[in-house]
């Protein structure tokens, strides 16, 4: 393809996605296809060329149709996944480029922007100037690069020699049972294994961890001759958003010496508003954050911002650097492939970039505030129907319900939940997503889609009583 001829193919799928954009509601939710539809395509690859009209005609035919719509106004899934058309534009860009991130000298201007970008996110959400931040695909790579730079803090640098199977004291990672399945895989991968990842109690109605019980672990595996080495903790967890003490953790982990991570993959995007600070009190005492963008705040996949403190430590876990990326710069300049797991790395801070000066921080900010009063009040509609209840606090974005009929016992009210669910969701109507809690069914509705307004959640609350009555949905 020629520049000239990608011009005008480009204008074309510029024009098809603001064509999509506009027409979102007007699509189901969720994918209306079973498993295998969208496979059936030719099994051969193409023997000619496509014309732009074609290609254009099949994602209208096959994607569209076998895509859960996460940019749709009723959607309410496992967390927003905006993406706004302003950082579309920088992922364009990015692509466009094509820049080559594995080392400062492969582009300078990658590795500047970002440390920009990284710095500017920094002060909106509040944090001194001794972080300093990167930018990773996802929290669960960053979660993973913030447990293998814990165990190295925590065995003395044993990569080096013989590794943990050198190591007296085996390091041991803790968190709630709420936080995100990344930090199992996470641990698992850092080499903890299953027996040196801890659960700690959390409070039966806020979720947050039980600090007592974290310290009476720690000294506990202390006594077994086991080392502390970093406490997860969860800022705005996944299946109820609640939070974790930080400062209280803080200053347990220091006794021990142990890494703080703090997970606030979704609830980051809510530090951009002064008033929800107050929520990751004592973060400046933590060791690293994860959080990310390309949830709440609306940048395109894949951008998350990873942050630590000891900049230092963290390069000497992670560089290897090989001869053949050696450079004059080097001593000078950021390596960001020192700062994480892939050496290759493209320009999301574009992304990044492009949205915050085309869109504006102000925007996100009412964004956030405008779902933060959705959810509040969805959660008082709930409150006030009839055998509805909340069934976690609602802190954030997030109102986790259920409906309890009178009379059933815990199977038929895990059947009826699942069943009325389920019902939403086949119907296209809206997108929900169900999830275990205290060993019973309950669903999310999760607020946060970039073009959903007040209107979009009173309809979803009408819908959910029509469901549980057993209504016909299309009706």
């Amino acid at each position: 393809m020629t520049p000239e001829q990608f011009r005008t193919a480009g204008h074309q799928l510029v024009d098809w996605i603001a064509d999509y954009r506009t027409d979102l509601e007007s699509h189901p939710v969720r994918a209306q296809t079973s498993p295998g539809d969208v496979a059936m395509m030719p099994g051969q690859p193409p023997e000619s060329l496509d014309e732009m009209a074609d290609l254009l005609g099949d994602l209208d035919s096959i994607v569209v149709p076998g895509s859960t719509l996460v940019q749709h106004p009723m959607y309410f899934g496992w967390f927003p996944a905006n993406a706004t058309l302003s950082s579309v534009l920088g992922d364009i860009a990015s692509s466009g480029l094509g820049n080559l991130g594995i080392s400062w000298e492969s582009c300078p201007a990658l590795t500047e922007v970002e440390q920009v970008v990284c710095d500017w996110l920094r002060q909106l959400v509040g944090l001194s100037d001794r972080w300093h931040g990167t930018i990773h695909d996802t929290a669960s790579t960053s979660c993973l690069t913030a447990l293998l730079a814990a165990r190295e803090r925590a065995t003395s640098h044993s990569q080096v020699g013989p590794g943990l199977a050198g190591v007296d004291a085996p390091p041991v990672a803790y968190a709630t049972a709420q936080a995100h399945s990344s930090i199992r895989k996470g641990a698992l991968l850092a080499g903890y294994g299953a027996d040196q990842l801890v659960v700690v109690d959390d409070d039966p109605w806020t979720r947050a961890m039980d600090v007592g019980d974290l310290e009476a672990k720690m000294n506990a595996d202390m006594a077994a001759g086991r080392c502390p080495a970093v406490v997860v903790a969860g800022v705005g967890t996944t299946a109820t958003a609640a939070f974790d003490p930080v400062a209280s953790i803080v200053e347990v982990a220091r006794k021990y010496n142990a890494w703080v991570h703090v997970d606030a993959a979704m609830a980051g995007t809510a530090m951009l508003v002064p008033e929800c600070r107050f929520l990751w009190e004592g973060v400046e005492g933590a060791d690293s954050i994860s959080w990310n963008p390309h949830k709440w705040m609306g940048t395109v996949l894949d951008t998350s911002m990873f942050l630590v403190r000891d900049v230092e430590h963290l390069v000497r876990v992670m560089s290897t650097n090989p001869s053949y990326l050696m450079s004059s710069a080097d001593g000078q300049v950021i390596q960001y492939r020192d700062w994480g797991i892939p050496l290759g790395r493209r320009f999301r801070a574009l992304k990044i970039w492009f949205q915050l000066r085309l869109d504006g921080v102000e925007s996100i900010q009412q964004r956030i505030r405008r779902d933060l009063d959705n959810a509040a009040v969805l959660a008082e509609l709930v409150e006030s129907g009839d055998g509805w209840e909340v069934v976690a606090p609602v802190q954030l974005q997030t109102v986790c319900v259920r409906h309890r009929p009178s009379g059933l016992g815990p199977a038929e009210m895990d059947k009826h939940t699942l069943g009325w669910v389920g019902a939403i969701n086949d119907s296209g109507l809206a997108y929900l997503t169900p999830s275990v809690l205290d060993g019973e069914w309950m669903v999310r509705v999760s607020i946060g889609a970039e073009s959903t307004e007040r209107s979009h959640v009173d309809a979803l609350w009408a819908i959910m009583q029509k469901a549980v009555a057993n209504q016909d949905l299309g009706s």
